[in-house]
């Protein structure tokens, strides 16, 4: 009997694939047999990890935000099976506190990157009768406090990963991961800019706040995306799918 989840011959493209959930979910993706193409603006680390997995895998820099760029990619591309839309970045702010060049950014980020990376790949995955995953976030789902913009953006994706989904019902299959907290650099790179002489303390709180007791792990969630774009996983579709230790649950 053959493992499940393979992904053997499959082209997949991970967006903030050099770090983080997106790193493991390169690594997951490999190691399922696929060739996976590491989508970073830190083409350095992309490389770095590229060269430590099998099946071809390589990086390409990618600014999501950046329209020609993306064009660009995806018409350098011959075939692709999956694409994990995972880049996005945070922010701590109520909308008193939220800047305007902020608020901005967390769009162009989190929602124009995975709208323009769609676009731009879906003449290939209607092609291949392709997979696409969104990695949403618990705070699309339930209110956040002092994550107004975060929580807006994550909103957008659970969106437009139904949209999708109604609009293209059988030739492809869109789903959305909600992960609750991730012990990742994400969350690292929070702590140090918002918590920096509380580290520890903050941490004890970021675990407790989900009932399990502890956070996420990036390979949790990467898993979830492999069964996502399985065979598998043929009849889900239009799906958001959390993942957070039971936070949306209490």
């Amino acid at each position: 009997m053959s493992s499940p989840f393979q992904q053997n011959g499959r082209v997949v493209l991970v967006t903030g694939g050099a770090s983080g959930i997106g790193e493991s979910t390169s690594r997951v993706f490999a190691a399922a047999g696929a060739t996976v193409l590491i989508a970073d603006i830190d083409l350095a680390r992309g490389e770095a990890l590229a060269a430590q997995l099998p099946n071809g895998a390589r990086a390409i820099r990618c600014d999501v935000t950046n329209e020609e760029e993306v064009k660009a990619i995806f018409a350098s591309l011959d075939s692709l099976d999956v694409l994990v839309n995972n880049a996005g970045i945070g922010l701590v702010g109520n909308v008193e506190e939220t800047e305007m060049a902020d608020f901005e950014r967390l769009m162009r980020v989190n929602v124009t990157g995975p709208y323009l990376i769609t676009k731009y790949a879906m003449p290939l995955l209607l092609k291949s009768a392709g997979r696409v995953v969104n990695i949403g976030s618990v705070a699309g789902l339930i209110g956040v406090k002092r994550r107004y913009a975060y929580c807006a953006t994550k909103g957008a994706v659970i969106a437009m990963t139904r949209q999708l989904a109604v609009d293209y019902p059988t030739q492809i299959r869109v789903n959305c991961i909600c992960p609750g907290t991730v012990d990742s650099p994400f969350v690292e790179g929070y702590l140090e800019k918002y918590h920096k002489h509380e580290k520890e303390k903050v941490r004890a709180e970021l675990n407790t706040r989900q009932p399990i007791g502890r956070l996420g792990k990036p390979d949790e969630i990467a898993h979830l995306a492999l069964y996502l774009a399985s065979d598998e996983a043929g009849f889900v579709n239009g799906s958001v799918i959390t993942i957070d230790g039971g936070w949306t649950a209490a």
